[in-house]
């Protein structure tokens, strides 16, 4: 190193760092001086400076434990040649405020958490990232703030929990939800209620079954912005810390090759990522936020192209919530790389780029797999002939929704409307013992902006399902599902009401249709000559609620805040075609 005031180290090809804006040059003394105020020498302002980004929090188990796994990720960084910044962004856990007004904060908090690490990252000028993530928003959030900074960096997901365990049952939260369904039934009663409560979560990681934290850590490994493996270690295992050391050794090898996620984020890659979604029949958040990571990257990868990939994408994991299994089950049988050979050997898949310079295929290939393991099956044996997701589109959501697939076979439903302005509504008539078998609940005004924040409904599916009757009700909703939700579900109903989509116009003992097959939602009635039912009186909303309304854009767009101008056009028609197209240019930090 050469003197501190005028030059700074260079990453390997003399490409100049972009910290060299911030620190390099007698002009940028006062920057170097706060620095060393901070601890740092010439020796560490010199190398290229890493964000390390950590959603760390005491609220949730998800990430209760990161504050200690980025320790191992800046000793790799440091170890490589680089210096960690590390800083910290929110979370908001969906399983606490899941059922109260909190819950409006969560998708919200998606955008809060990408732009907090723009803003920081882009502020100072920093070179690359590794971004620690846990509870469900945070993991698409990552993914976002990447796509807009497009500077070299990993993700790492902090990890499942572990299973919970009540007599010879394996618990996640689902069963805790599932069971306040029962206790109101009256099949299970205070005792029973309290000791599925105490057992279903023993420590730190995130939600066990392929809810949405655990869909999304997958679909970010296939992405190839998370080195293969890395995500399905439980949070709790011995192997975290060395694979989060490797993952600050990988940061910086991949800033010294410049590879950065405008190479990874492709059509190719989003169309796998939906692929691994259908097979291990995941959350239906991951529609939401692949959407949003594709417009945040602007690549044109819409709503309707979910159909075709999951009608082609048969389920072979049995993972919860439709399953048997959850995701520490999975990491023992091989993990997202056994998922990735098994769709690859079917033709069902590409190959694409990795974070780590190899290739999706060749990362996926050299994984261990135990003999026997029945969690994932071959192609041949699936468990179901097509994926956990279909697409609608209809009288009711003319722009698009939903179905959820996973835990059942039906492929068709037909039944009076009960429609609910609220989801508190909904979730008191079925605790009440007001809905009955052949019922479809409808809930609006929960879409994004009507809500706003697009809540889920897994207070009310979990009632459902606890009350015995999830085979035999359908819920349509403009608001979102828990990746622990299971039955005939269809959400993201766009338009919303609030939006004056078609379902605010809905009564009560309407006749709806639902059929996957066709892809249609429909309202036997002319919803065309209705006024819309009035919005339900709710508190005014001010500082950010108010801000993410004004701003939210459709479901079927990922509901994102991205302006309309700077999104990737929509094809027309109710089903995307697999033509390429260009994307829109990048703008490095």
């Amino acid at each position: 190193m050469t003197d501190d005031k005028n030059t700074t180290e260079r990453t390997p090809g003399d490409r100049p760092l972009a910290s060299d804006r911030m620190k390099a040059g007698a002009a940028r003394a006062p920057a170097r001086a706060m620095l060393r105020a901070t601890g740092l020498d010439d020796a560490d302002i010199a190398k290229p400076l890493v964000a390390v980004v950590n959603t760390w929090s005491e609220v949730t188990p998800c990430n209760f434990h990161l504050r200690k796994l980025a320790e191992p990720v800046k000793a790799g960084i440091r170890e490589a040649g680089g210096t960690p910044i590390e800083f910290n962004t929110i979370v908001v856990t969906d399983g606490i405020s899941m059922g109260t007004p909190g819950m409006r904060a969560s998708l919200m908090s998606r955008e809060t958490i990408a732009d907090s690490i723009e803003l920081a990252v882009s502020g100072h000028s920093l070179d690359a990232m590794v971004l620690l993530v846990g509870c469900d928003k945070t993991l698409p959030a990552a993914a976002m703030a990447a796509a807009r900074l497009d500077v070299p960096c990993v993700i790492l997901y902090g990890g499942s929990i572990m299973k919970g365990r009540l007599g010879n049952r394996d618990l996640s939260i689902q069963d805790v939800f599932e069971a306040v369904g029962a206790h109101a039934a009256g099949t299970l009663d205070d005792d029973g209620l309290a000791a599925v409560e105490k057992a279903a979560c023993p420590g730190a990681g995130a939600c066990g079954g392929q809810f949405t934290a655990n869909t999304m850590a997958m679909s970010l490994t296939v992405l190839g912005l998370s080195p293969m493996g890395v995500n399905d270690i439980p949070a709790v295992h011995p192997d975290k810390h060395a694979a989060a050391f490797e993952v600050g050794r990988q940061v910086m090898d991949a800033l010294a090759a410049d590879r950065r996620p405008g190479t990874l984020i492709t059509q190719d890659s989003l169309r796998n990522a939906a692929a691994a979604v259908c097979a291990t029949a995941g959350s239906t958040n991951a529609v939401l936020h692949l959407l949003a990571i594709a417009a945040e990257a602007g690549v044109a990868f819409e709503l309707g192209e979910w159909d075709p990939i999951s009608a082609n994408t048969p389920v072979i994991a049995d993972l919860k919530p439709g399953g048997r299994y959850l995701a520490c089950d999975l990491f023992e049988a091989g993990g997202a790389a056994a998922v990735i050979r098994r769709l690859a050997a079917a033709g069902k898949i590409t190959d694409t780029p990795t974070v780590t310079g190899r290739s999706l295929f060749t990362e996926a290939g050299e994984r261990d797999e135990p003999a026997g393991q029945d969690v994932v099956v071959d192609v041949a044996g699936a468990l179901k002939p097509r994926g956990g997701f279909g697409i609608l589109y209809g009288n009711l959501s003319p722009e698009g929704c939903v179905v959820k697939l996973a835990g059942h076979g039906k492929m068709h439903f037909e039944g009076p409307a009960r429609v609910f302005d609220g989801e508190d509504a909904a979730f008191a008539a079925v605790q009440a013992g007001a809905i009955q078998p052949g019922d479809v609940v409808v809930i609006r005004w929960e879409g994004p902006r009507g809500g706003p924040g697009m809540r889920e409904m897994l207070a009310v599916t979990a009632a459902i399902a606890g009350r015995g009757l999830s085979d035999s009700v359908a819920l349509v909703t403009d608001g979102r599902f828990s990746g622990a939700t299971h039955g005939f579900m269809v959400g993201h109903v766009a338009p919303e009401a609030a939006a004056d989509g078609p379902i605010a116009r809905l009564r009560d003992g309407d006749p709806l249709r639902i059929d996957v097959a066709t892809q249609e939602i429909t309202v036997l009635a002319d919803l065309d000559a209705r006024t819309p039912a009035p919005a339900p009186d709710k508190p005014a909303v001010h500082g950010v609620y108010a801000k993410y309304r004004a701003l939210v854009g459709s479901a079927a767009r990922g509901a994102v805040t991205v302006p309309e101008a700077d999104l990737p056009a929509i094809r027309s028609g109710s089903a995307a075609s697999n033509t390429p197209s260009e994307t829109k240019q990048r703008k490095t930090a």
